[in-house]
C-alpha cells in the first residue's frame, strides 16, 4: 500500500449494513480490506443475530464489533432481527424494528466519534445523524450498479415511459411486478424508493459500488449521470473460502469422488425461499439431466420441523442418491465453487453469488427469482458467463428447459463458450487482485481528512490518487473485454 495518511493515527470506520446476510457480507468484506491497509481502524455495526455468524470469519482480524439491539416487537424476538431466515411476512416489521433504532444508533455515534460513517441504502436517519454530528458518510450499494443504475432509471423515468438505455437489461412480463416493488415496497410509512434517495442525495460527494468497471463501466457511468454522485468501485468483495466445519467435511468429500466439472451446485441464498412449484420443477429438472449436484435446500425459520423428504417429489431422493447430495440450511458455498468438480453454479442471482461465480470461473445457470436477481442474470448473459433458464409466459419453471440448460453448460457444445468465458473472468479477476481498494482507500482518507480541516491534503496533493488509479492502465480493461469476447 503506497498510500500516505497526513495524521499521526489511523483515520475511524463506523460500516453500517442493512440487517440482511447479502449486505453484510459485502460490508465485512470491505472491512476486512479497508483494515489491511493500516489507514482505518473499522467498526461494524449490526444486531447480534447478525454478528454471532460475523465473529466466527474475524478470528484473526482487527475490525471491532459494535451491537445494535432493536426494540422487541411481539412477533419479533431478537433471533429475528436478521434477514437470514425471516419468514417474508415479516420484512415490514423488521424495517419497522430498525427505524425504531436510530435513536440507539445516535448513541453509538456521539459516543464512537468515528472519522467516517459508511452506511446502506435502508436507513436515511443514519446519515441524517452523522450530519449533524459533523461525521462525513459515505453510503455503500451492495447491489449491482447495473441493478442500482435500473432503480434510479425507473424512479426518473418510468412514469415517462423512459426505455432504459441498455436493451439488454430488462424486466420479462411476468417480472414487473418487481418493477412495481421497487417503485411502490413501503414499511413504516416510508417508501424504500425514498428511503434510497435520502441514503444516497446525503452521501458525501462519492458512492461506492460493489462492482468493477471491466464489466459494469457503462452502468457504473449512468448511475453517476442518474445520482450526480462519483461512482466508486470497490471490486467483487469476494470471501475467501472459509475453513469447513466438521459436519460440513462429508459434503467436500463426497464432491471429491466426482470427475473435474462434472457436478453443479445449486443454491437460491439465504432469504429467498422456493415455491413449491419452483421446488417440484427444479427437482425433476435435475433428475432428468443425469448431472450431479449438490443442493442447498432452506426454509423459513418459522418451519422448523420440515421434513426434507415430504418437500420433495415422491421417491426422489431414492432416485438420485448416487449423484445428488441435499444440504440443509448452509454449506460452504466459496469453498463448493472453488472446487475443481464444479462444473456449474443454479444460482438465483443475487450479486454475491453472481461475483462469487466469477471469481472462481464457474458459469451460471440462472433462476432469478426476485428484486435485483432478474437484471444480475441478465448482466451474467450479456457478459458471456451464464445461461438462463427462461420461464413461461406466468413465471413458471419448466423440468424440461431446466434439465437441457443444466446439460448444456455442464457438458454440451454449446456450453463451451459460457464455460471459456468463466474461465477467462476468474483469471482476469486474479490479476486484478485488489486494485479498487487502494483507490477506495484513498477517497476515503481524502473526506476524513476535508472533514478535519485539512484543506491542504487533496489526494492530488498528497500524491496519491493518479499514482493509485493507474495501478492497472486503462488498457487492463480493454484486453478483459478482449478475452471475454473473443470466445
Amino acid at each position: 500500500m503506497t498510500m500516505n495518511n497526513n495524521y499521526s493515527r489511523k483515520q475511524s470506520v463506523l460500516m453500517f449494513p442493512w440487517l440482511g446476510h447479502g449486505h453484510i457480507s459485502p460490508f465485512l468484506e470491505l472491512a476486512k480490506k479497508l483494515s489491511n491497509t493500516n489507514l482505518f481502524d473499522i467498526y461494524l455495526c449490526s444486531t447480534p443475530a447478525n454478528l454471532v455468524s460475523v465473529k466466527k470469519t474475524l478470528a484473526n482480524n482487527s475490525i471491532t464489533l459494535i451491537e445494535l439491539n432493536l426494540p422487541t416487537l411481539p412477533e419479533l424476538p431478537p433471533h429475528l432481527h436478521t434477514t437470514n431466515g425471516l419468514p417474508h411476512h415479516l420484512m415490514p416489521t423488521l424495517k419497522k424494528a430498525f427505524d425504531l433504532s436510530s435513536s440507539r444508533f445516535a448513541k453509538i455515534l456521539k459516543n464512537l466519534k468515528p472519522d467516517l460513517l459508511i452506511y446502506d441504502m435502508i436507513q436515511s436517519w443514519a446519515p441524517e445523524t452523522a450530519a449533524s454530528l459533523g461525521i462525513p458518510c459515505v453510503v455503500f450499494i451492495t447491489t449491482s450498479a447495473t441493478m442500482a443504475a435500473t432503480m434510479f432509471h425507473l424512479y426518473s423515468y418510468y412514469s415517462k415511459g423512459i426505455a432504459f438505455p441498455f436493451p439488454t437489461i430488462y424486466f420479462r412480463t411476468y417480472e414487473y411486478k418487481h418493477v412495481h416493488e421497487i417503485l411502490e415496497s413501503s414499511a413504516n410509512n416510508k417508501k424504500d424508493k425514498d428511503r434510497v434517495l435520502g441514503c444516497v442525495g446525503s452521501s458525501s460527494s462519492i458512492v461506492l459500488v460493489k462492482s468493477f468497471k471491466e464489466i459494469e463501466g457503462k452502468y457504473a457511468d449512468y448511475l453517476s449521470s442518474l445520482t450526480g454522485k462519483k461512482v466508486v468501485p470497490v471490486g467483487p468483495l469476494v470471501a475467501d473460502p472459509c475453513q469447513v466445519e466438521l459436519k460440513q467435511n462429508s459434503v467436500m468429500q463426497w464432491l471429491d469422488t466426482k470427475d473435474t466439472g462434472s457436478t453443479i451446485f445449486v443454491s437460491f441464498g439465504s432469504e429467498y425461499f422456493l415455491s413449491d412449484a419452483d421446488l417440484e420443477e427444479i427437482a425433476y429438472g435435475l433428475e432428468m439431466s443425469n448431472v450431479n449436484f449438490i443442493w442447498v435446500l432452506r426454509f423459513p425459520k418459522c418451519e422448523r420441523n420440515v421434513k426434507l423428504f415430504e418437500r420433495l417429489p415422491l421417491g426422489f431422493l431414492e432416485r438420485v442418491k448416487d449423484r445428488g447430495l441435499l444440504v440443509e440450511g448452509w454449506a460452504p458455498q466459496t469453498k463448493i465453487l472453488g472446487h475443481r468438480n464444479i462444473g456449474g453454479f443454479v444460482s438465483h442471482c443475487g450479486w454475491s453469488s453472481v461475483m462469487e461465480a466469477m471469481k472462481f470461473g464457474v458459469p451460471i445457470i440462472a433462476m432469478p427469482m426476485q428484486l435485483d436477481q432478474p437484471v444480475n442474470a441478465r448482466l451474467a448473459v450479456e457478459v458471456g458467463v451464464g445461461v438462463e433458464v427462461i420461464r413461461d409466459g406466468n413465471g413458471l419453471l419448466s423440468r424440461e428447459k431446466v434439465a437441457t440448460v443444466v446439460q448444456r453448460v455442464v457438458v454440451g457444445n454449446l456450453g463451451e463458450v459460457v464455460r471459456e468465458k468463466a474461465k477467462k473472468m476468474s483469471v482476469c479477476l486474479k490479476e486484478k487482485g485488489d486494485e479498487e481498494i487502494d483507490v477506495v482507500a484513498d477517497e476515503l482518507l481524502n473526506l476524513c481528512q476535508r472533514a478535519n480541516g485539512n484543506v491542504n491534503v487533496a489526494a492530488d496533493d498528497v500524491g496519491t490518487k493518479g499514482r493509485l488509479a493507474k495501478t492497472k492502465s486503462d488498457s487492463f480493461v480493454m484486453d478483459m473485454y478482449r478475452a471475454l469476447t473473443e470466445v
